[in-house]
């Protein structure tokens, strides 16, 4: 059984705003294993897996091309077989280049939705919190059970006011 984790991601204004907010759930009890502090002076993106959305979109076509190449050649395989054994009756299955035309479709294919998705699924929430590091801001993640998560962000909205909590 695979252990769940959840996140919550928190932007603060500045350095003094979030350093309290730290503290103030340290306080009620979270373990600093479960926050990170993400800006200037504090983790980097990257060491928090918060990756540029140009290298989640290269990093997604990459896993696709090669796992819709590998299926274009698995069907390419199937079909040959298939036709030789006389299941499909088209000519054109019967020729052996058509398992590197399905593996090169499949893995052609492949890279352009893994692009298309590292861009605009995973890379535009990636940008947006680029955007606040950018801007001078600063995040606060809590990582852990969906009931620390829940109860660090209520410990929070208790006490934060309407500027300070995104």
């Amino acid at each position: 059984m695979r252990r769940q984790s959840f996140l919550a991601v928190m932007v603060f204004p500045d350095e003094a705003s979030v350093f309290q907010a730290y503290r103030l759930l340290h306080y009620h009890g979270i373990s600093p294993e479960h926050l990170a502090i993400v800006g200037t002076g504090y983790s980097h993106p990257e060491s928090v897996g918060l990756m540029k959305p140009m290298q989640l979109a290269v990093r997604k076509a990459r896993f696709l091309s090669l796992t819709l190449g590998t299926l274009g050649a698995l069907a390419g395989v199937i079909l040959l077989v298939a036709s030789h054994l006389g299941w499909l009756t088209i000519a054109e299955l019967r020729n052996p280049l058509l398992i590197p035309a399905l593996s090169i479709m499949g893995g052609f294919l492949g890279a352009v939705l893994g692009a298309l998705f590292g861009l605009f699924g995973e890379g535009t929430t990636a940008s947006i919190y680029r955007h606040h590091l950018d801007r001078g801001q600063y995040l606060l993640m809590i990582e852990g059970s969906e009931r620390l998560v829940r109860w660090g962000q209520e410990i929070l909205s208790h006490y934060s006011t309407s500027s300070s909590l995104y």
